[in-house]
């Protein structure tokens, strides 16, 4: 088991979207992350530079934000864990975008897309029981 840094609601404008309103308009997008670390390297030396710094994922993840435009959610979440799978301690990093001003013709409350990559790729359906156990 892995432990884990999270960062809950980090919010943005960006200008995502498959329709021209959205990207001339934007919206409100909502990022929560959740990076697995080795916590006993950096509680062991007390250095932030042997963990994840969540204040420079957090401007990371507002920069993919407001960066370059995308149609789809899922590339802005791949942005995203790419970005935050650089840091040194990031083991794996699970994204969940939100868009929760998706232009839906019924209430909703939240349209959002979770990813989970690790450094050497996704891991396939049912191998995350497989790949704890060999760790």
């Amino acid at each position: 088991m892995r432990d884990t840094i999270r960062l809950t609601g980090v919010r943005a404008r960006g200008n995502h979207g498959v329709f021209d309103h959205e990207r001339a308009d934007g919206q409100d997008f909502v990022v929560d992350v959740a990076v697995e670390v080795d916590a006993r390297v950096s509680s062991g030396s007390d250095d932030l530079a042997d963990t994840v710094h969540y204040g420079v994922v957090a401007e990371q993840v507002v920069a993919e934000i407001e960066g370059g435009p995308v149609d789809l959610i899922e590339t802005l979440a791949e942005r995203i864990a790419a970005a935050v799978l650089t840091h040194r301690a990031a083991l794996a990093v699970e994204v969940t975008v939100h868009k929760p001003q998706a232009p839906i013709t019924v209430p909703f409350t939240d349209v959002s897309i979770t990813i989970r990559r690790t450094r050497g790729g996704a891991l396939p359906e049912g191998d995350d029981a497989r790949a704890e156990e060999e760790e």
